[in-house]
């Protein structure tokens, strides 16, 4: 329901998602702005896809880890904190699926959940990261969880002075168009009209068109989707 497009192998994330939602810019970062973009990007929880995630990690600032609260910590629990460490600088736990757990358990279980959480990251560099409790599926919590993201957010250094550098994912042509490219800005910056060089082709192509998770713009800027 997210909406995010993954593909999926025996129940396991095989790619790069992504989805997005805009909150009331934080008071935290200024006043410059009236809205801020979030962007998620899904990452896969296995270490043998670790390229994939590396591949994501240029504009990653934050990372969620996301708990099935039924089942704990798992070995790509483990896994996904190894890829953090080296990724990012502040974590988010959310533990999900409250949900499944009868009422009158459901407090007890988060807290020997949470102090199991709080005990396994006790010896990482997040050993102080908030850890809350929700339910996607029954929207219990997520309410909170966009709260406690808007109070946490950070931007992280940006350059848009440098070579324009875009991560492609999908390349396909539309009739009256022309060839559309689906990606992430990983450095620099590219407006409307400005010509681009595609490597390894030396074939240079005009922008006509800029979209930003489906709204146009006129600029694309480092850690854009």
């Amino acid at each position: 329901s997210s909406g995010i497009n993954a593909e999926y192998g025996g129940g396991i994330t095989l790619d790069l998602g992504f989805s997005s939602f805009t909150i009331p810019y934080p008071a935290h970062l200024g006043t410059d702005h009236e809205t801020l973009l979030i962007t998620l990007v899904d990452c896969p929880g296995h270490a043998s896809l670790l390229k994939t995630v590396i591949g994501g990690a240029h504009i990653i600032d934050q990372m969620i880890l996301v708990v099935d609260i039924m089942k704990g910590i798992q070995t790509q629990t483990a896994e996904c904190l190894v890829i953090g460490e080296l990724t990012c600088d502040k974590l988010l736990v959310v533990l999900n699926k409250t949900d499944l757990i009868p009422a009158d358990k459901r407090a007890d279980k988060i807290a020997r959940v949470r102090k199991k959480i709080s005990m396994a990251l006790s010896k990482t560099k997040f050993k102080d990261a908030e850890i809350i409790s929700c339910s996607a599926a029954e929207r219990e919590g997520v309410d909170n969880l966009i709260s406690v993201i808007s109070n946490s957010v950070v931007i992280g250094p940006r350059d848009f002075t440098g070579d324009f550098v875009f991560s492609v994912d999908h390349c396909f042509g539309v009739k009256g168009q022309g060839t559309v490219l689906t990606g992430t800005c990983l450095a620099g910056s590219i407006g409307l009209n400005d010509t681009v060089k595609i490597s390894n082709t030396k074939l240079e192509k005009k922008i006509k068109t800029i979209q930003v998770f489906r709204r146009s713009v006129d600029r694309l800027h480092q850690g854009d989707r």
